[in-house]
């Protein structure tokens, strides 16, 4: 009878544990773009702002502005994506890539928001 309570309590304990496990990495699953994306990913989206997001001279493309634009009404990842290591690598500089939106004369852009070190304008 012992044996049959001692292996009870270690199946229960070990599906304890299991669903421990399983929670945590749900919870991780979901990050500033939702849980199926990744900032990094989303950065991907923004090939047309390359150019705009480096010189704050350059022309912002209408296919960059669509792309902010969509990426806008989540401001938490829009911040995200123009920090990403991806944006980061591809010679982005944050604090012109802020301008996007802006620059797009965007009415409904995030202004004010605080994205790290840097406030959308």
């Amino acid at each position: 009878m012992a044996a049959v309570s001692m292996k009870s309590c270690i199946c229960l304990v070990v599906f304890a544990v299991f669903l421990g496990i399983s929670g945590f990495a749900a919870v991780d699953g979901a990050g500033e773009c939702g849980k199926s994306t990744t900032p990094d990913r989303e950065a991907f989206k923004l090939v047309p702002c390359a150019s705009a997001a480096q010189d704050e001279n350059a022309a912002v493309s209408s296919q960059c502005c669509a792309q902010v634009k969509k990426l806008g009404h989540n401001p938490a990842c829009l911040c995200a994506v123009m920090l990403s290591n991806t944006a980061k690598s591809s010679g982005v500089k944050p604090e012109v890539a802020m301008s996007i939106p802006k620059r797009c004369n965007l009415a409904d852009r995030p202004v004010g928001y605080k994205c790290g070190a840097y406030t959308l304008p």
